[in-house]
Formats: structure tokens, sequence, C-alpha cells
């Protein structure tokens, strides 16, 4: 009689342990790929952070009045790179936006500076990362909506308490223009 119920507790442990196995590994693998999408974005945020004092340089020449604009920009640019935390990353990637958009109204007035080639090519190159942002933001988004559904739910919010898997923030932009690639017409 003692023989099948061991068979049982046998077949039990051997179940927990696989499923503890399985539940560990997918909380690695939802983990791995948070931190990968993450270097995604950061890829992106120091191309447009380099791309930023080529502008203002450019912009210098033309935009003598506008001097205290170029210095918040730059100061902000600062801020943003020296920024650990995702959520004040967030909310200060959102002020350089609204910066470089108020940068790019104000260029309008400048008939010189809309036919600055370079002014052009770096105004292109920063929409075209502006878009690369906002697909590596959404791709980040999602692989965090996936991992902290897998640290939530029941039972493998047991395995991720016990392993210490905390979750992850998303990356969110308070500023709806923010979200929408930088639009310029220079025609």
């Amino acid at each position: 009689m003692d023989h099948p119920f061991f068979i049982i507790l046998l077949v039990i442990v051997i179940g927990c342990g696989i499923y503890l196995i399985i539940a560990y590994n997918q909380l690695v693998k939802t983990s791995n790929i948070v931190k990968e999408a993450w270097s995604g974005i950061d890829v992106q945020l120091k191309q447009r952070y380099d791309l930023i004092p080529n502008l203002i340089k450019i912009v210098k020449g033309y935009m003598g009045h506008e001097k205290q604009l170029l210095e918040d920009i730059a100061t902000i640019r600062s801020n943003a790179i020296n920024t650990n935390n995702i959520k004040d990353q967030g909310a200060k990637e959102s002020i350089l936006g609204q910066q470089l958009n108020s940068l790019f109204i104000i260029a309008e007035d400048y008939p010189e500076l809309k036919a600055n080639e370079n002014f052009l090519d770096l105004q292109q190159s920063l929409s075209e990362i502006e878009e690369l942002l906002q697909h590596a933001r959404r791709y980040y988004n999602g692989a965090v909506r996936n991992n902290n559904i897998a640290i939530e739910s029941f039972p493998s919010n047991i395995v991720a308490g016990l392993f210490g898997f905390k979750q992850a923030e998303f990356f969110e932009i308070d500023d709806p223009q923010e979200k929408e690639v930088p639009k310029a017409d220079y025609s």
C-alpha cells in the first residue's frame, strides 16, 4: 500500500519541479526580452542625442534671437542622457521633443535656414529616428506587458516572488505631440 502512495507523491514532486523550471525559464526569457527591447530604445535615443549638437550648431548662425531655446535644448538633452529611471526618461524625452518641435516651428521664420541643406538633412534624420524610436517604444512596452503578465499570473507569480522577479516600467511619453513623428512643412 505504501508503494503506490510513494509513486504518486514522487510524480507530484517531479511535476512541481518541472513546472518550477519551466516557469523560471519563462520569467528569465520575458525579463531578457524587456532588457533587449530597452537597448533598442537606448540606441535610438543615443542617435537622437548625437544629432542635437549638430542641429544647434547649424541653427545658431541663423537664430541669434533664439539663444535661450537653444540653451534649453542643450540642457534638456544633457539631463535626458544622464537619466537612469525609465519614468523620468519618458518625462525628459517628452520635454526634449516639445523643445525640438518648437525649434522647427521657429525655423519657419528663417528662410535661409529652411534652405540650408545640412539643416534639412538633420531634420530628415531626426524625423527618421523619431519614427524608429516610436516603433522601439511599442516593442518595449509590449515586452513589458508580457513580462508583467507572467509575473502577475498565478501560479508563475509564486515562482517570480521566490526568485525576485520584478515588474518592469512602461516607457510612456506624456505629451501626445511627442508620440507623433515631428512634421515640418518647408514648402
